[in-house]
């Protein structure tokens, strides 16, 4: 059984492997403060469908619509936390989270809520996908490190479900 002398030099050896190519610290996630309309709007639509749900005697599905309502409405009142991100090596750390470059499958950049997001895809069911947020200064930076360890997406085909959601929000905004 090795003492806790010979398993020391071992741990500081690792760490000094451990480079950090680039460090930031931005929101958690994009974040747009809304207007009163938004909430009004989302408010309407949701009393619209619980009432076409109460005659369809759809208690539960009530109750999931009432949720979501709720959760849309914690999002978008409440700013998201600053996380501290660093991209060495060995893998990405976000805040206490590390993962290792082996779990990764590409990354690519997207535009949401007005604010530049890194989309990193993991080799896992999940968390299937990294969404971190960034100051636009540092894309160059940041593609620039990540490009050496995973490959790079210019263009990534939306899902069904995204392009839905895209088109609902053109085309049926909660505001103006």
């Amino acid at each position: 059984m090795p003492s806790k002398k010979d398993s020391a030099p071992k741990e500081e050896i690792n760490e000094a492997q451990d480079t950090t190519l680039l460090e930031w610290e931005s929101p958690g996630r994009p974040f747009k403060k809304r207007t009163k309309q938004y909430y009004l709007t989302a408010l309407l639509i949701t009393l619209l469908v619980e009432t076409i749900l109460f005659l369809f005697s759809e208690y539960l599905l009530m109750f999931v619509a009432a949720s979501l309502l709720f959760v849309t409405f914690a999002l978008a009142s409440v700013p998201p936390k600053t996380f501290k991100y660093r991209i060495s090596t060995q893998g990405i750390q976000i805040e206490d989270r590390f993962f290792i470059w082996q779990e990764f499958y590409d990354f690519y950049f997207l535009k949401r809520e007005d604010t530049e997001t890194l989309h990193i895809r993991t080799e896992a069911f999940f968390p299937g996908e990294l969404v971190l947020t960034f100051n636009v200064e540092n894309k160059e930076k940041i593609k620039k490190a990540l490009i050496d360890y995973i490959p790079f997406r210019e263009y990534v085909k939306l899902t069904f479900m995204e392009r839905s959601a895209d088109w609902l929000a053109r085309n049926f905004p909660l505001e103006s």
